[in-house]
Order: structure tokens, then sequence, then C-alpha cells
């Protein structure tokens, strides 16, 4: 069986790659980035495209000048070619994803578009029930202020922001707290509820609603992509054979 790989003095065959790339775990990134290869092997790039991702290169590592470049790829053992190759497939993988997700962003948005409303909330949260309670009563009543009371008694963090919490979008918000503030109107004072161990009064300060910018579609369409890269993954039965790893994929 013929060597793959030399590193050092020491020689690895194609069935001896697999089981080190398991023990150093490092076989998900290695898969994943085969997916990917896999994925835009027919995702082509013109020349303008191609200058563009060379020039998106230089700046980010503050090249000037194409000598400069050079001098950088030298340094690093490298062709030009070969360092700006991981800028030239970042924009064969952004074509990708355009092509295959862009026109379903929109749908996706409005579907998870709840989720990804901010709230800004005022807590306060105590362990002992009677507290929470008398608490509770006193802003309803008017006596002292959330933020107040908030700064007194609240045995969390919020209390050195006078019980204000957010803007947070409502997926990342408690389980026990996100369903209460979906349903809740700005003002909204909610009676004490039971969260692990803390008793925690709560009260919405303003909703958020997501829209759909540039940066917000960008992110979409890189979770969808996320999302049909990890089924890839997991369908994936790598197996070894001579001189060869043979990983099937489909798009």
């Amino acid at each position: 069986m013929a060597n793959v790989l030399q590193v050092g003095s020491q020689e690895f065959t194609a069935a001896e790659v697999m089981p080190l790339l398991v023990n150093y775990g490092l076989l998900p990134q290695f898969l994943r980035e085969v997916v990917i290869d896999q994925a835009i092997a027919a995702v082509s790039c013109d020349a303008d495209e191609v200058v563009l991702a060379q020039e998106q290169f230089a700046a980010r590592y503050r090249l000037t000048t194409p000598e400069a470049v050079q001098s950088w790829a030298a340094s690093q053992g490298m062709t030009i070619e070969q360092v700006t190759s991981p800028s030239i497939r970042a924009l064969r993988l952004a074509k990708f994803k355009q092509a295959t997700w862009g026109n379903r962003v929109g749908s996706y948005f409005l579907k998870i578009k709840p989720d990804l409303d901010q709230v800004v909330y005022s807590v306060l949260r105590t362990q002992n029930r009677g507290l929470a309670q008398e608490l509770y009563f006193r802003i309803q009543a008017g006596e002292q202020s959330f933020a107040e009371l908030a700064r007194t008694y609240s045995q969390g963090p919020e209390a050195h922001t006078n019980g204000l919490l957010g803007p947070v979008e409502l997926k990342l918000c408690h389980p026990v707290l996100k369903p209460l503030l979906m349903t809740c109107q700005p003002g909204q004072l909610r009676p004490p509820t039971r969260l692990e161990e803390w008793f925690v009064i709560l009260r919405l300060e303003q909703r958020i609603p997501a829209q759909l910018n540039d940066a917000l579609r960008q992110r979409l369409l890189d979770d969808l992509f996320e999302t049909w890269l990890r089924e890839q993954i997991i369908q994936l039965q790598p197996r070894l054979v001579p001189d060869s790893l043979s990983i099937p994929v489909s798009a």
C-alpha cells in the first residue's frame, strides 16, 4: 500500500490517516471541508472575481503592492496561487450559497421572525417567594419603581443594570421567559414566575421587530447552508479503501 503522507521521517498510509483524524478530533472538520469542496466543484469565478478575491486577501494582511504579496507568499513557503486560494474558495462558496438558498431566505425569515424579534425587558429575581410577591405588589401599586427594587433586591447580575436586560433576540431568552415575553405587551408586568430556584418578576419594556436587512439576510443564508452541511455530514458513511478515502455526498 502506497504511503500518502510523510511528516518528518514518519510515513502514513491511507489506512492509518482515518484513525488519526478520529483520535485527534479532526474528522468533523475534515468532512466539512470535503463536503464544501465537492459542493463548490462546479462553481467558477471569472477573472474580475479572482482579482477581487486577491485584493481582499492583500487588504486582510495589509499587503499594498504585488511585490509585498509575492514576498509574503515566499515567507510562507507558498506560491501566490496557494496563499490566495482560500479567498477564491470563500468567494466560490458564497456564490454556491446564493445560488442554492438565495431565493429561500425571504420565506425562511417569515417562518422564524418571531424568534428574531428583539426585546428589552426588566427582570427581578429572588429565591424568596414571599419577598417576590411583596415586591410585585409594590411595583404594581406604583409604590416603588422596578429599577429601584431590582437594584436593591435582585440576586442576579441585572441588579447592576436596574433590572434592565436587552435588546436580545427572543430565541436567546430562557425557555421559561420566552413565551411570557412573546405574549406581553410593552409595559405589562408579570407576576412572580418560578424559574428553577428563582422567583422572577418580569416586565416587557420594548419589542423591536426584526427587519430583513443585508446583514440578517447573510446570516440566514449562512444558517440555511450550515443546516444543509450538518445533514450532509450526518449522512456520510466514510470508509477507507486502499490508497483512497471514499466519501459520497449529494448537493
